[in-house]
């Protein structure tokens, strides 16, 4: 149950070419300077979804504010088709950094950064394993199993659940986390607390095959709570909104566990959100741009990879919960991130991102 730990910071590397039609815009962001175009293609959760898109964006906006010469822009993929479409059209817009959101995306990224290998690439939850393209990637089975720990603990049915969008690393590294969190509580305190929708073994589990239908998510996690959960970690972009809509209504019956931004702040729906694995893309993002922006020539070999150690992923505050997760239960996933950081825990995924 122990899970593999650490990575590094990296660096990036990217630059411009032509191609494609041009995406159109849904938000040109600032018009000052124009020195330094910083442009992002979502995947198809969109920029709304209080998860992974939204923390890209927040991460050039972060950019933006910090360096007057960076302009930046987004257009939003409404199938995956239009990935290869968005991202060739902005090479022909000449953007100097062109950010992919998602490991869906690696695919067309890939291709369009063999195509244009003068052109600045980067892309968060993938690494293409091309020169021009700048991986971001995060290790959040280490947060996920402090989640998994922390639900356990808090669990009074003695079952939680988890659900993904889609079966990729990206969102099978916190189920493997969350899974193995909970059975180290487990072994600790002599407990048999059930982790529904995900069996680390054999890699099975729930999926709403969407990262955008709330109706999906509310329908899997409805299944999970129907078997028992009273916790729930949805895996899905913004189809986990479904579920906490659902844990809104269902007036304390379950909880919710967000994944990537912070729930509480992200959705405002802080009364059925214990805590929040966080994935922190919008200051990876943020950096990244930066030091584009300011010339600075960063490899993409090995990228940049979060993890505990390095900020690059956490756990959110309690917020509401605050009062209501016993001070002994804190103090042991706080531990417990100081056993993972300085390897005592190993913790392990198939899914991991290597150095």
């Amino acid at each position: 149950m122990r899970i593999a730990s650490a990575f590094v910071a990296g660096g990036l590397v990217l630059g411009a070419a032509a191609c494609g039609e041009a995406p159109k815009d849904d938000n040109a962001g600032s018009t000052g300077g124009k020195k330094y175009n910083a442009c992002m293609v979502t995947d198809v959760g969109g920029i709304d979804d209080k998860s992974f898109n939204t923390s890209a964006w927040a991460g050039l906006k972060e950019a933006e504010k910090a360096n007057g010469d960076i302009t930046t822009k987004y257009v939003a993929s409404k199938a995956e088709a239009d990935y290869e479409v968005n991202l060739n059209g902005y090479v022909n817009q000449k953007c100097d950094f062109i950010l992919a959101v998602g490991g869906l995306m690696e695919g067309a990224t890939k291709k369009a950064a063999e195509t244009h290998k003068d052109q600045q690439f980067g892309i968060v939850d993938a690494n293409p394993g091309v020169d021009n393209i700048y991986p971001m990637q995060f290790d959040t089975a280490q947060a996920a199993f402090q989640a998994g720990y922390l639900a356990a603990g808090m669990s009074k049915t003695g079952k939680v659940g988890t659900y993904g969008g889609l079966p990729i690393p990206p969102v099978t590294i916190f189920m493997d986390g969350f899974a193995d969190g909970v059975a180290y509580y487990n072994e600790a305190k002599g407990k048999n607390v059930q982790v529904l929708g995900w069996n680390k073994d054999t890699q099975k589990g729930s999926f709403t095959n969407d990262f955008g239908k709330q109706d999906e998510g509310k329908k899997v996690s409805d299944t999970l709570v129907a078997q028992g959960a009273d916790i729930i970690m949805p895996v899905a972009g913004g189809a986990g909104l479904g579920t906490t809509a659902a844990a809104q209504a269902s007036n304390g019956k379950y909880s919710v566990i967000w994944v990537d931004a912070d729930g509480c702040e992200a959705t405002q729906n802080c009364p059925v959100m214990l805590t929040t694995v966080v994935k922190n893309i919008k200051d990876a993002v943020k950096e990244a741009v930066l030091k584009a922006a300011g010339g600075e020539k960063l490899e993409a070999k090995p990228g940049f990879v979060g993890d505990l150690a390095n900020n690059g992923v956490s756990i959110a505050p309690y917020h509401e919960f605050d009062s209501k997760v016993p001070a002994e239960l804190k103090a042991e996933v706080e531990k417990i991130k100081a056993d993972i950081a300085a390897g005592t825990i190993k913790v392990t995924s198939k899914a991991q991102p290597t150095k």
